[in-house]
């Protein structure tokens, strides 16, 4: 098993705006066009789920399995070669200020861990790049 975090950003919003859009992933058309094609494509989404495919791994699919309200939204993959689950995690700093994280637990064998450990850390740096670009307050 293995764990990779993002940075911790502070966001520019309040925790319960931005658990409002990020508990509803129907909401992200507002950002689909900050999507790296490059690095992202194929993106579909609803309420309580959200598929893509990256570059090498392929299609993923994060469905919700969680919410709890103002800090936390889990996420279980599936369409993967292995178990992942995802966490944003908000911590309000103040009424406008929130620190975001992002946690992946992979479900890897010592073998597959080097192969993907990078490509996985790659993408949690650029979700968190992109959940940190949300206009929050205006989606």
């Amino acid at each position: 098993m293995a764990d990779f975090t993002s940075e911790v950003k502070l966001v520019p919003h309040a925790s319960e705006t931005m658990f409002l859009v990020l508990s509803d992933l129907s909401k992200l058309e507002a950002v689909r066009d900050r999507i790296p094609e490059d690095k992202i494509s194929n993106f579909s989404f609803d309420r309580d789920y959200c598929s893509f495919s990256i570059n090498p791994v392929g299609k993923v699919k994060f469905v919700v399995v969680e919410r709890e309200p103002n800090k936390t939204v889990k996420f279980v993959a599936e369409q993967t070669p292995f178990p992942i689950t995802l966490w944003i995690q908000l911590k309000e700093k103040d009424e406008q200020n929130t620190y975001l994280k992002l946690t992946v637990r992979a479900e890897v064998n010592a073998f597959l861990k080097p192969l993907v450990s990078k490509p996985l850390q790659e993408a949690m740096d650029k979700i968190a790049d992109v959940l940190c670009s949300i206009p929050y307050d205006r989606v």
